[in-house]
């Protein structure tokens, strides 16, 4: 059966601990695994230890049987040696820009990998503590970069980077998947359940509302209002908004978790292509070792980012783009690769319930739960971070969302509908492709971060802030 390990090496490898594994495993099957657990697996391939058996020493049996399982375990392992050679470019004076892509190759098999260690972690802790990890670590790589590019006065990079995930979740991954689904599919009409989609939907909106009212006291203000006043205001209830948006987004997991667990559990059952998935059902690394990787690669997760955000610039200028182009658009699609791939191979496999899972519950978690977590971080360490991601920004994520739910509103797709949203993230590419507009403008009324923080800083600052 794929994804266990032989009898004689899991008891060298685990011990009883691999008993507790198996009863845990059971109670994650029955109460199902999530999209985007299964998302990650449809990139994983199996692993053939019957060479590593033949060690003599328990030690280094271990370890080369880990060494197999998490870097080997992948089909994104060719990405691996991207990592050392950023690293070594580093130390060695390589250009920036080489830098800046290195690291985000290195970034595409680090995210698959922090998915299925805190799979492998679910087995131990059982389906609803995993639940809460994977919750928690399923878009490590995109809250790592934002604390990182915080740390270093980055507010645009931050908010760019976020919103392009959001952006690339909802039209590239999304339409993706529809289009690939609905050709493989042509002669039949895919379905999938509207009611996972529907919740994701309503807490994206209330996401929306909290962008678009800070954004609006630009307007709102006449001609007299101090630009200082407007700022405050702005960035005052964008740190009330973000409280609210977490505790939605506890509510959420909640709601996910425990009182309507069964609308996001994915369906594996009826497997026409036998891809495994539904088979893998004991953990194939101890606790511990799992728990050891995980931190192991978080760190290297922020080592990679810290050189992504140190070389954004450097790599804009070299390549004429703009950071606004490399962060909405690029950033989101090398970052996210493994997990959208495996969004769109079960699309081919007319699994859109998965797909769908993936998309809106990433889009959904980076919109409650990162985009607010990195106001609260600004304002613990002193930065002035708000809510207002500009006009052109906030239109565009409005509208992505808007079509998107309409797209999705009567439970059926076909490769039209995918093509559609394609079509939408193109449009909205080559809109940042082309925007070469300042940042920074004279005028007090201007929606831009920037300038809101320069004149908040030169007349006070508002009860939230002090």
């Amino acid at each position: 059966m794929a994804g266990i390990v032989p009898e004689q090496w899991s008891s060298a490898e685990n011990g009883n601990a691999n008993m507790t594994a198996k009863g845990s495993s059971r109670e994650l099957r029955h109460g199902g695994r999530t999209a985007h657990n299964m998302s990650s697996s449809s990139l994983r391939k199996k692993s053939d230890l019957r060479v590593i058996q033949k060690v003599p020493y328990k030690g280094l049996k271990d370890f080369l049987s880990n060494l197999q399982e998490v870097i080997l375990g992948t089909k994104l392992a060719i990405l691996f040696p991207a990592i050392p050679a950023a690293i070594f470019g580093t130390y060695y004076g390589f250009s920036q820009p080489l830098i800046f892509g290195l690291s985000m190759l290195g970034l595409t098999p680090l995210a698959e990998r922090v998915s299925f260690l805190t799979e492998q972690l679910a087995f131990y802790t059982g389906p609803t503590l995993g639940g809460l990890l994977n919750a928690t670590c399923g878009n490590a790589t995109e809250l790592i970069i934002a604390i990182l590019a915080l740390t270093n006065n980055k507010v645009a990079v931050v908010k760019y980077s976020l919103l392009g995930s959001i952006l690339s979740n909802l039209l590239l991954v999304l339409g993706t998947s529809l289009f690939c689904g609905g050709i493989a599919n042509i002669r039949s009409e895919q379905r999938f359940d509207r009611k996972q989609a529907d919740v994701n939907f309503f807490l994206l909106l209330m996401g929306l509302m909290c962008h678009l009212l800070p954004m609006l006291f630009g307007y709102v203000a006449n001609g007299e209002t101090p630009a200082g006043l407007v700022a405050d205001m702005s960035l005052n209830l964008s740190r009330a908004s973000s409280i609210v948006m977490l505790i939605a987004y506890i509510a959420y997991l909640v709601f996910q978790l425990f009182t309507h667990r069964q609308l996001f559990d994915a369906q594996d059952e009826d497997d026409q292509y036998d891809d495994n998935v539904a088979e893998e059902e004991t953990a194939v690394i101890s606790f511990w070792s799992g728990f050891a990787w995980l931190v192991g690669m978080t760190l290297v997760i922020a080592l990679l980012s810290e050189y992504v955000v140190a070389t954004i610039e450097n790599a804009s200028e070299s390549w004429g783009l703009s950071v606004s182009f490399i962060s909405i658009i690029l950033l989101p699609i090398v970052g996210n690769a493994a997990e959208h791939a495996g969004a769109i191979i079960f699309a081919f496999k007319n699994k859109l319930d998965i797909s769908l899972g993936v998309a809106l519950g990433s889009a959904t978690q980076i919109g409650l739960f990162v985009v607010p977590l990195t106001v609260i971080v600004a304002w613990i360490i002193g930065i002035n971070m708000d809510l207002n991601f500009n006009l052109l920004e906030t239109g565009s994520l409005a509208l992505s969302i808007i079509i998107t739910a309409f797209t999705l509103q009567d439970g059926t797709s076909h490769y039209m509908k995918g093509l559609v949203l394609l079509l939408c993230y193109i449009i909205i590419a080559i809109c940042f492709f082309v925007d070469k507009l300042p940042q920074k403008q004279p005028n007090a009324i201007h929606l831009g971060h920037q300038p809101m923080n320069n004149v908040a800083a030169a007349f006070g600052e508002g009860v939230f802030s002090s």
